[in-house]
């Protein structure tokens, strides 16, 4: 279908996969969508599936339908990705690092990859997981801070790390430990408030008071 790969290669849509025709097409896989798509569903499916209506479209209604039409689409994706043939197409964006690498310098340049914090749209914007220190970041691109959560869900990364195991690394065991001056902070913390128990308790010894 044209709309999906304009769509997949449009600016700032990097983080998506193409959604296969045959998924779409088939309405089993839209159940209930329609309530989350109330204006102007039907064109908005027409567009995605490129049948558009014959009935001319004033500029306005059309802008209205493009708008339904990509919210529409982040929705089928975001269960399109959690089913065999969308797992795989994720796997390959995965393996080439389209989604980045985690920020964090213990988990040495780990892969990263795409989640929602919530499946509700409108919501939350999509973040970034790492599978090596189990956190989300925030992608460095405003365009992608854009995207809707939704669209990838909160299951996506679980699940593909439930079918492909060996994507799992092993969890670094390096943690970064504040110091200064060569001791660690909590432990001069220990040390000051050592002390101070202990001029209180010289203080009261020799009857001094403030």
């Amino acid at each position: 279908m044209l709309y999906n790969k304009w769509f997949t290669y449009a600016e700032g849509n990097e983080y998506f996969c193409e959604v296969d025709e045959e998924y779409i097409l088939d309405r089993f896989n839209l159940t209930n969508l329609q309530n989350e798509v109330p204006n102007y569903y039907v064109e908005a499916l027409q567009m995605i599936t490129d049948n558009p209506s014959d009935k001319p479209m004033k500029e306005e209604v059309r802008e209205q339908v493009e708008r339904s039409a990509k919210h529409l689409y982040g929705l089928i994706h975001a269960r399109y990705i959690i089913t065999a043939p969308g797992l795989k197409k994720m796997l390959d964006k995965f393996k080439r690092g389209d989604y980045g690498r985690c920020p964090r310098v213990y988990c040495h340049q780990n892969t990263l990859m795409p989640v929602g914090i919530t499946d509700v749209p409108g919501q939350k914007p999509v973040k970034l997981y790492c599978c090596r220190c189990e956190d989300i970041y925030n992608p460095k691109s405003r365009r992608h801070n854009m995207i809707d959560g939704a669209y990838f869900g909160t299951s996506f990364p679980h699940m593909l790390l439930q079918v492909y195991p060996t994507l799992k690394p092993a969890p670094s065991e390096q943690r970064y430990v504040p110091r200064i001056f060569g001791f660690k902070i909590h432990s001069i913390a220990e040390l000051h408030r050592w002390q101070d128990e202990q001029r209180e308790k010289q203080k009261k010894r020799l009857g001094i008071t403030e």
